[in-house]
């Protein structure tokens, strides 16, 4: 079953689900809350709307698919031909649903508004991240960046708005400036974190002198994978194996218990870690 759930995320029918659910979100985000209150998003639909305020010639939803079309020939070249074909599905279907969708919220509070903008738009854009495409705009180059450098997609967002918030604020409030800010730090927050979620796993070290007894347990009673790493007792000078195995939240305390049923007097390690592939976890993401 993980394995078939595994192979099927990686289908066409997966990645299209998840771009047009996450761009249908983050525009009800920009229609409902966004736009009413003047907020800036930050990124390329950032620069569309500052664009709008200041000269309402054009629709932002429109001056967004124009400013995205340099980045996708970058997309073209430089990531693959799918995370292109992807990418430019999401912006079409997030330009559609921003000139189609008309709806408010009614939140009324500025600073509510744009907790609740930052939530709602950092969550649509995370799950249109977690498939093989991307929102366009600046994730093309926020891609590229990750990919090369490990750069952190909200990371790279949160540095260039805040080359935008400077300009901003030439044209617009510093009040409305300030809670355009909170909206974006949130925003880069909830699409990390969205980008992280079912991914946590926890690293687990366990030092113990009946180290094979508690390996045997986890490995046919728990069906947990275990591998030794040797290790020297700074103390004793005496060699001895550490257990490590990886778990996720749900199986840690069954391994906690098993651990301690065995030895009493060993030592349990857990450290968080949201980046485990192979095997049966994750599989790499190759855009």
């Amino acid at each position: 079953m993980a394995s078939f759930f595994l192979r099927f995320t990686y289908t066409i029918w997966w990645n299209l689900l998840l771009i047009a659910l996450g761009s249908v979100i983050f525009a009800v985000a920009l229609k409902g809350i966004m736009v009413h209150h003047q907020f800036i998003p930050g990124g390329v639909f950032g620069v569309s709307l500052l664009t709008f305020y200041a000269t309402p010639v054009i629709s932002a939803g429109v001056l967004y698919f124009l400013l995205n079309i340099p980045l996708f020939v970058l997309g073209w070249l430089y990531v693959s031909r799918r995370f292109f074909g992807y990418s430019l599905f999401a912006m079409v279907v997030a330009t559609l649903a921003y000139e189609l969708i008309h709806i408010d919220l009614g939140i009324q509070d500025q600073l509510y508004a744009a907790i609740a903008a930052g939530a709602m738009g950092g969550f649509g854009c995370g799950i249109v991240l977690r498939s093989l495409g991307s929102n366009g705009g600046l994730d093309v180059i926020a891609i590229m960046l990750n990919q090369k450098y490990n750069f952190g997609i909200g990371k790279f967002y949160f540095v260039f708005n805040f080359f935008l918030f400077s300009v901003s604020l030439f044209i617009l409030d510093i009040d409305l400036v300030i809670a355009s800010l909170i909206l974006v730090f949130i925003m880069s927050y909830i699409v990390e974190y969205t980008l992280s979620m079912f991914n946590n796993r926890k690293l687990v070290l366990v030092i113990s002198e009946k180290n094979e007894e508690i390996a045997h347990d986890l490995m046919h009673r728990l069906k947990i994978g275990a591998t030794f790493l040797r290790g020297r007792g700074a103390y004793t000078g005496q060699d001895k194996n550490i257990i490590m195995a990886i778990t996720n939240n749900i199986m840690l305390k069954r391994l906690e218990q098993a651990v301690f049923s065995v030895d009493p007097q060993a030592i349990f390690i857990v450290e968080n870690t949201f980046s485990v592939l192979g095997t049966s976890f994750s599989q790499r993401k190759i855009y």
